[in-house]
Parts: C-alpha cells; sequence; structure tokens
C-alpha cells in the first residue's frame, strides 16, 4: 500500500530486455536504503527489488505490466517518482494507493495558472474508472484531486512543489502518464454492478 506522496526522483541508468520481460536500473537517492523483496513504486507501478549496487536498484517489469503502464516507454536518462510502501502506523497524507496501475491517460493540455499549473489528460471512462470532481486519482504515483471531469477528459491541478519534486515538470501533451483509480470507487462500482 502507497500514499501517493512521492519521496524522490530516480533516474534510469540501464534497460535490460529479458525474453518477455525488461529489467530497468534505477539511480537514486533512497537506492542505498532499499532491501531485496521491497515493494517501490515507480510511477506508480508497484515493482519488486531484484538487485543492489552503489546507489542503484534493480527491478523486473512483465510484459502484463508493460502492457499496462508507461514502464515500456521508457529510456535512459528518465525520471521517475519513487515511493516506498506506507509502514504500519504511518500518515496516510495522500490516499489509499495500491500501485496497481488500471490504464495509461494522455496528457493532452498543460497550462501555467499566475503559480501553478493544471494538466488535462484523456482517458477511457468504463464503470469501473470512477473519477468524481474533488476526489482522489494516483497519476505516475502521485495522489492528485480530481477537477472537472467530464466525457473521457479530466484535469488535475499542480502546485510548485509537486512540479519540482516529481517527473510533471517533465511531461507534455502527448506524454503518457499511468493511471490508478480510487480504490473505494472501484469497490462500490463492483458492489452495485451485483445487485443490477
Amino acid at each position: 500500500m502507497f500514499t501517493g506522496i512521492i519521496e524522490t526522483l530516480g533516474t534510469v541508468i540501464a534497460i535490460e530486455k529479458d525474453r518477455s520481460n525488461v529489467h530497468f536500473t534505477i539511480e537514486s537517492p533512497i537506492s542505498e536504503e532499499l532491501k531485496i523483496d521491497q515493494s517501490v513504486s515507480h510511477n506508480g507501478a508497484c515493482l519488486t527489488v531484484v538487485g543492489l549496487a552503489e546507489g542503484r536498484h534493480r527491478v523486473t517489469a512483465v510484459a502484463e505490466t508493460l502492457h499496462r503502464t508507461n514502464l515500456g516507454m521508457w529510456k535512459p536518462g528518465a525520471l521517475v517518482n519513487l515511493e516506498r510502501c506506507l509502514p504500519l502506523g504511518g500518515r496516510l497524507d495522500g490516499h489509499m494507493v495500491q500501485g496497481h496501475v488500471d490504464e495509461v491517460a494522455e496528457c493532452v493540455e498543460v497550462t501555467e495558472t499566475g503559480g501553478s499549473w493544471r494538466f488535462t489528460f484523456r482517458y477511457h471512462p468504463t464503470p469501473d474508472h470512477l473519477l468524481v470532481d474533488k476526489g482522489s486519482v494516483c497519476l505516475n504515483g502521485v495522489s492528485l484531486t480530481v477537477v472537472e471531469p467530464h466525457d473521457a477528459l479530466f484535469s488535475v491541478a499542480i502546485i510548485p512543489y509537486t512540479w519540482e519534486h516529481t517527473n510533471f515538470k517533465m511531461l507534455h501533451p502527448g506524454d503518457a502518464v499511468n493511471v490508478e483509480f480510487d480504490i473505494i470507487g472501484k469497490y462500490i462500482s463492483r458492489y452495485l454492478a451485483l445487485y443490477k
């Protein structure tokens, strides 16, 4: 379980294909504190640490993860949002995030609004992918508040701190982000579907 509060940025150092899997080597300020088998959110996708080196860690993405996320688009030098799992008894500063990406959305517009930024995304709305105005959504591992969802579009507002400490500062129209919809909304949708 994660919170969507990014701890730090990592840099993709190496990418190695292994049949249908891909191994990523990430350099980050927290890599030396990680342990083998530890779960870490990488752009919102929960991945297991499988290797450690000086200031670097290695994770593996299977074909299903590559299909459902933007990890397959990474290149050496890419900045990745990182968050370790929430410790029992820790503060839930964002919202409940599982690290299970539901889909990839496309950034369609970035607007500066007097010191902050508004990002608009296109996604594939379904009964299971619920967005409500002022509800929660996780984009590239960042817990954010939904602004004006309608049809297949929604927006989020990015404050200067989030801009500086996440890879949102690298996002441009046409780029893809990992989306995890609110787990509470998904359970409610599933529950109601059983009684239709």
